[in-house]
């Protein structure tokens, strides 16, 4: 016993509910059974008890042009909002709250965030608003982005009211097959684009971050249409499968030859580029199979294009090929892109090249800093300046290597 006889001093953490805690608590007990089309009536109760009203949900559109509004019971359905130039593109781009006053009220833009990929926007007005207010209503637009990505795994309700243009068979493949269009850590950012949105079909991009090593591909399947779009299948399944056996770089691309070249015969091809970036040394090792090299850009500029040996595109049944090697600055980004990028001509004319590219690429990144503003602009840029025509695929894929570690995120304040 303690010197004196006493017991030691037992403290007791508070664990009984809070106001917060319910309100968010209410949302996330009833999210596992709970209908699609019942987290907009629920969500905008929720949002009544904080004094909030006018609630909207704004969701981005297949070209990454608008927000639109999500219909639903106790949602404000207005006109849809431009990304640039609006004060819920502000917040979905730069991932912050941003709030506009009004007659006697303030209007709250609020970034959805499911992890770092941005879904879209919660707008919502009140009388006044306080410290309280903003972390309540960030942490509930936290839990509805997530609620919104799990539950348009089995509905159509999400993708409908962010399509805005008919979408043929083969785009609508390759927009089942992609990742998350934009990932953020400490150390690394992606973000990636695919044109034309509604008519898609061979270009096809995939990442994953294990550990610290980020895995990234690109494709660009042969053709048109639904064969390309089923041929640009097979490259990704085959790229995952044997990226999830943790082989090397130049077994992945075998396998990847392999699976093409056995389903659909010699004379079909995908060119490929596939990396591997420690993100905590910023170690870069790519093969390169009949891509266009990627363009180094550092201090707001293109400095360099990543140029390697190139082996033939995946099916042709290249050489084993050489796995390139750089290391990266702090800051440094990467642009991937397809041919169809500077290929696009008039009849007759030139191609669009891929010295306008990097002309234009050095306007953008003067004037975007954000990675996911920057291949929006720069897509939408280069879009406008080859006539509005976009007559073969062309896909963005941005990164950005920072460095340092994560660690402090898994530390309790």
């Amino acid at each position: 016993m303690p010197e004196g006889g006493r017991k030691p001093t037992t403290f007791r953490v508070d664990r009984s509910e809070g106001f917060g805690e319910r309100l968010l608590g209410v949302l996330l007990d009833r999210a596992h059974e709970m209908p699609p089309q019942l987290i907009a009536p629920l969500v905008a109760e929720e949002v009544a008890r904080v004094g909030g009203r006018d609630l909207s949900i704004l969701l981005q559109d297949y070209e990454q042009m608008l927000l639109v509004p999500l219909p639903g019971r106790q949602l404000v359905v207005g006109d849809p909002e431009p990304i640039e130039d609006s004060p819920a593109g502000e917040s979905f781009l730069s991932r912050k709250t941003v709030e506009v006053a009004q007659d006697g009220s303030v209007r709250m833009y609020l970034p959805l965030l499911d992890g770092s990929d941005q879904v879209g926007v919660m707008s919502v007005t009140l009388d006044s608003v306080d410290d309280d207010d903003r972390r309540l209503l960030r942490r509930l637009a936290g839990l509805v982005a997530d609620m919104i990505v799990t539950k348009d795994a089995y509905t159509d309700l999400f993708f409908q009211a962010r399509r805005r243009a008919p979408m043929s068979v083969a785009a609508e493949i390759q927009w089942s097959l992609l990742p998350p269009l934009s990932m953020t850590v400490p150390q690394v950012e992606v973000a990636g684009i695919l044109e034309p949105a509604y008519k898609a079909a061979g270009d096809s991009f995939d990442y994953a971050l294990n550990g610290d090593i980020l895995h990234v591909a690109m494709i660009d399947a042969m053709g048109h249409g639904l064969d390309a779009a089923t041929m640009a299948t097979v490259a990704i399944g085959a790229y995952r499968h044997s990226r999830r056996a943790d082989t090397g770089l130049s077994q992945v691309y075998a396998f990847m030859d392999r699976a093409i070249n056995e389903q659909f015969g010699h004379e079909h091809f995908v060119t490929a580029q596939m990396m591997r970036l420690n993100i905590a040394t910023g170690q870069l090792h790519w093969v390169n199979a009949g891509h266009p090299a990627p363009l180094l850009i550092r201090d707001r500029a293109v400095v360099d294009r990543l140029e390697s040996p190139t082996t033939l595109p995946v099916g042709f049944g290249g050489e084993q090929p050489v796995v390139s090697e750089r290391v990266l600055q702090p800051g440094d980004r990467l642009l991937c892109f397809t041919d169809g990028l500077i290929e696009e001509h008039q009849a007759g004319g030139e191609q669009f090249g891929e010295e306008q590219l990097i002309e234009w690429t050095n306007r953008v990144v003067s004037d975007h800093t954000g990675v996911r503003s920057v291949v929006r602009a720069l897509s939408h840029a280069l879009k406008q300046e080859r006539g509005g025509i976009t007559s073969d695929d062309a896909t963005i894929f941005l990164i950005e290597w920072r460095g340092g570690d994560a660690d402090h995120l898994a530390t309790l304040d």
